[in-house]
């Protein structure tokens, strides 16, 4: 086991020069928001192949995306901004993640903790903003880390102790490995137990602090710029005000609303699978049309075959015909789960226990085929483009490899046949999935 390191030293909150003429704070219109993710999807696409091979802590790509202004995104209005809602952040993780899934998932664990003092956090006065959205907002944090509870017996997770002298203060141990963006997070949001039981208190960490220490996780086969990591907390004061919310030990006394929490991580995360497969499939076109459009081969065969082009051979046309349409179904089955849990986030805590299971179902339904269309399209599409690209797909080639990687590496901590038998028994029984935040 490696020794965990210190993190490397940055500023705890990165300033950002807006482009000229346009404000960081940008208002959530409709014109805006997909042309800023466009250009900014663009950009990442030039290089991507490139960051992927290097392998780097993507110290870089996180400054394109606070330039771009997208980690406030999310966050709740107030006077100087605008946010906007769970579809236009759904929509700009899918297209960021057609041009960098690793990105693109960075973007989507920062969205999902981005709502954490409304999830667990006590109910805000009408009109206010929870402290951690004004904070995202203004100071232009990227926020890693996870809430959820250890999964283990023998994993006892984060723990909080009091701090020595008045007031509520606590002091946070532990070590945890997280998914995304604990190497170049500004603000870690974590859960942990006082004395190791009990209720789950969620709370925010500055990882620049000396007792933070940060072993980035380098041996990985795809997603590999996540800034994926094990964080050492060694004792770490958490002050009374840096605590976000709670979440109950009874699953009883858990309200339906903060268990969307999981569930929008989940989707979050399907809009990047859905990306990679989009992202996949566009290149691979853009491939075959090259292809279509070279000069014919000297050798190429005369007779009827020579009239047939990439463009013109039925069986190439049958494949993308293929993978487009399962393209096109991940992404039906995802609007509407990411519609219904749209709702419910506006429902807030009126949220019932009948929304909040068939929210949870469609979320599960979205997980399965998005996932399986993934890892099918990457995988056809490195078969189609070692013929028609004229290269070695399996050692590099034009890249294809990362897409298949990515997607496997996304997937894979799914139990695909644990969402069937939730799916089946709420059809069939009428069964509520568990109130809990294990996904």
């Amino acid at each position: 086991m490696s020794t965990p390191r210190k993190s490397p030293k940055r500023p705890a909150i990165r300033t950002v020069s807006a482009p000229a003429g346009r404000s960081v704070d940008r208002p959530a219109d409709d014109e805006i928001w997909p042309r800023v993710t466009r250009e900014l999807a663009d950009d990442l696409a030039v290089d991507a192949l490139a960051r992927d091979r290097a392998g780097k802590a993507p110290f870089d790509e996180v400054g394109r995306l606070q330039e771009a202004g997208l980690p406030a995104l999310l966050t709740a209005p107030g006077p100087t901004r605008r946010g906007a809602g769970l579809q236009a952040a759904c929509a700009v993780v899918r297209e960021i993640s057609a041009a960098d899934s690793s990105v693109g998932e960075l973007l989507a664990h920062h969205y999902a903790l981005s709502w954490s003092s409304r999830f667990f956090g006590p109910a805000p006065d009408a009109g206010d903003a929870p402290a951690l959205d004004v904070c995202t907002a203004e100071e232009h944090w990227l926020l890693a880390g996870g809430v959820e509870a250890p999964r283990t017996e023998s994993d006892p997770g984060l723990t909080l102790t009091p701090a020595d002298g008045p007031g509520d203060d606590w002091i946070l141990d532990g070590r945890r490995t997280f998914a995304s963006g604990v190497t170049v997070a500004d603000r870690l949001v974590v859960g942990a137990r006082p004395g190791g039981t009990g209720d789950l208190l969620v709370v925010l960490v500055d990882p620049a602090h000396p007792g933070v220490f940060t072993d980035p996780g380098t041996d990985r086969i795809g997603q590999r710029l996540t800034g994926a990591g094990t964080v050492t907390f060694d004792h770490v004061p958490v002050p009374a005000g840096h605590v976000l919310g709670t979440l109950p030990h009874d699953e009883h006394a858990v309200a339906p609303f903060t268990t969307l929490a999981p569930l929008a991580l989940r989707l979050l995360l399907v809009q990047v699978g859905l990306g990679i497969a989009e992202g996949a499939l566009a290149e691979a076109r853009d491939i075959s049309r090259a292809e279509q459009a070279g000069p014919v081969p000297a050798d190429r065969p005369e007779g009827p075959s020579a009239s047939v082009g990439a463009g013109d051979d039925p069986y190439l046309l049958l494949a993308y015909g293929e993978l487009a349409t399962a393209a096109h179904a991940a992404a039906a089955v995802v609007e509407r789960a990411t519609d219904a849990l749209a709702r419910g986030l506006l429902a807030e805590r009126s949220l019932g226990l009948e929304e909040r299971a068939d929210i949870a179902v469609l979320v599960a339904a979205a997980e399965t085929v998005t996932g399986r269309a993934a890892v099918h399209i990457t995988t056809r599409i490195l078969e189609l483009v070692d013929g028609t690209a004229g290269a070695d797909a399996r050692g590099g080639g034009p890249g294809f490899d990362r897409f298949w990687r990515n997607a496997r590496a996304l997937t894979a901590p799914t139990q695909a046949a644990h969402r069937l038998r939730d799916i089946g028994d709420h059809y069939l029984n009428g069964t509520h999935a568990r109130l809990t935040l294990l996904a």
